[in-house]
């Protein structure tokens, strides 16, 4: 019989780590679409000289704010940490 009660309880403890990751991946999917929105947003308050200070068109910031790792000027930028 605790044979059978380990392996209930086995897949019940599987069964809530699935669960848990799952909200985990979605929290951080949450996250990282407030940091896209937030980024948008204040690329889209910036005045296009600004934009074009900084290397990009206003046209370009939907393409900045959804993909963080590709520079759209070719060049290959520095990361946060090596500042």
């Amino acid at each position: 019989m605790s044979t059978t009660y380990s392996a209930t309880a086995y897949r019940r403890l599987a069964s809530a780590r699935r669960v848990v990751s799952l909200l985990e991946r979605y929290w951080e999917a949450f996250q990282e679409r407030r940091k896209r929105t937030r980024l948008r947003g204040v690329l889209s308050d910036l005045a296009d000289r600004e934009l074009m200070d900084i290397g990009i068109s206003r046209g370009e910031i939907d393409y900045v704010a959804s993909n963080p790792n590709i520079d759209p000027r070719g060049a290959r930028s520095i990361p946060p940490t090596m500042i």
